[in-house]
């Protein structure tokens, strides 16, 4: 692989990690209705940047920066992996979409092959968080806790109108 691919790659991730990592947790306007998993990850685990920028101050070991190091690592490498066959998949169906006359077996098959790589990419995401997680130590995860504690109120209250929680009414950039 070129280190571009791997840099580009390497970056994506890390920017899907971080708005995953931002988006607004519990208490806020749907917390009557049923969480989905993005929910539940983002309570429940803890981003790979918050954990490498805070490792002095949790006082992970060795073995610990080892460890979710590689951890790391081989989800890259599998998830590099996982968007080449996506990338391939997806010219085939832009192809069969692109036809006069789309065959509507061989569209829905082709789509369900793309739908299943995506839900092999959220296993991947979601066991590479549980294997860190696992990793912490209960004193580490606590302070992680507080760490997300503390930077959530910023990213929640950005751009809002004073006491209005509804999304539709964040002000809109003036237009020229």
């Amino acid at each position: 692989m070129n280190i571009k691919t791997y840099v580009f790659t390497c970056l994506l991730t890390a920017a899907s990690v971080a708005s995953w990592a931002q988006q607004p947790g519990p208490g806020g306007p749907s917390s009557g209705q049923r969480r989905g998993a993005p929910d539940l990850m983002v309570e429940n685990f803890f981003p790979p940047e918050l954990i490498m920028q805070n490792q002095k101050a949790l006082n992970l070991t060795t073995e610990q920066q080892t460890a979710i190091r590689e951890e790391i690592q081989k989800t890259m490498a599998k998830f590099t992996d996982l968007q080449w066959q996506q990338s391939a998949e997806s010219e085939v169906l832009d192809g069969l979409l692109k036809q006069e006359r789309v065959d509507e077996k061989l569209a829905v098959a082709q789509l369900d092959k793309l739908l299943a790589i995506e839900s092999e990419v959220k296993r991947l995401h979601f066991g590479t968080m549980v294997r860190m997680k696992n990793i912490l130590t209960t004193d580490q995860k606590t302070q992680l806790r507080e760490l997300k504690k503390q930077s959530r109120p910023v990213n929640a209250s950005r751009d809002r109108v004073p006491g209005n929680t509804d999304e539709s009414q964040r002000p809109q950039p003036s237009e020229k």
